[in-house]
């Protein structure tokens, strides 16, 4: 019987949780929103085009767009900034996941103000892209389908969208499809782990903790390399899209829990690592003294 092995099991099932927490936080209608790679604020799109609008331009698509909306607008930007991208049939945040994208509105409003503050401004979802293996977000893409569904004659190049927030996440494309991949690699390898701790439990001997110290570290490896890239995809596409998004209205912001969720995942399997490393090299010496001891206990 091999008591510390307990631990990895703990370790080895939080950490297969976790890491399918991270595959599917997402996967549907206000499941884990919370637990996004990345949220794209569109709530203010457009605005800074709003003093343009009125130069009585025909060919000027906002000319009509905007005929309707009060003048308040420009007068009072933060309070009504919200109608601009409801006007353009743009939700008002896009949050990214590892397999689909969500969209929505902010509730109550979507900027603080002077009777409601941030932590009063919750999403609210209202739906979510079919669940992609190999997904990847594309900004772009996901804008141009709203404001064509939307049947307003405007487009993204009206609205001075930067060609440099698109060059900045193809270039992540193909680390966010390596990320899916790793992390099914991981899922398995911690299931194996999972599963290789259970005989070891009830086997004292050196081999088997040997052969979770191998499972463990392809596991560890696995998840700590997705960990790592989904980190700095979440970093690199956050700063490009703030850098160049932030004159016409949208900004990014990272997953925090995400990462959080993620890194925890790690952290388990090294755990996990360490403890069949000590058995591997201590743990059956610490056995034989007990078992030495007991043999003169019982011996004199």
């Amino acid at each position: 019987m091999r008591p510390s092995a307990i631990i990895p099991l703990v370790c080895c099932t939080a950490a297969l949780i976790l890491s399918f927490l991270c595959l599917f936080a997402g996967q549907k209608k206000d499941f884990m929103e919370d637990y996004h790679l990345l949220t794209l604020n569109t709530s203010r799109i457009g605005t800074n085009l709003l003093n343009t609008s009125d130069s009585g331009d025909s060919s000027n698509p906002f000319s009509t767009l905007f005929h309707n909306i009060s003048n308040s607008i420009e007068n009072e930007i933060n309070e009504f900034a919200g109608d601009v991208a409801e006007a353009l049939g743009i939700d008002d945040f896009y949050s990214a996941h590892i397999l689909d994208y969500c969209y929505g509105d902010y509730t109550p409003t979507n900027l603080p103000n002077a009777t409601i503050s941030s932590s009063d401004i919750h999403k609210n979802v209202s739906g979510c892209s079919n669940m992609t293996a190999m997904y990847s977000f594309n900004p772009t893409e996901v804008l141009e389908r709203a404001l064509n569904e939307s049947g307003v004659d405007v487009t993204l190049a009206d609205l001075d969208w930067p060609a440099d927030i698109q060059k900045g996440i193809d270039a992540l494309r193909i680390i966010s499809k390596t990320v899916f991949v790793l992390y099914c690699i991981g899922i398995a390898l911690i299931f194996i782990s999972l599963v290789a701790a259970v005989p070891a439990l009830f086997s004292a001997g050196r081999m088997a903790a040997c052969l979770n110290v191998m499972v463990s570290t392809l596991a560890l490896l696995a998840i700590g390399i997705a960990s790592a890239l989904v980190t700095a995809v979440i970093v690199k596409a956050a700063d490009t899209v703030n850098k160049y998004g932030n004159e016409i209205g949208v900004e990014a912001q990272k997953g925090g829990k995400f990462l959080a969720l993620t890194w925890a995942a790690t952290a388990l399997m090294f755990v996990t690592l360490c403890v069949w490393t000590f058995e591997t090299c201590c743990g059956h010496r610490r056995r034989e003294r007990r078992g030495e001891g007991a043999y003169v206990a019982k011996h004199g």
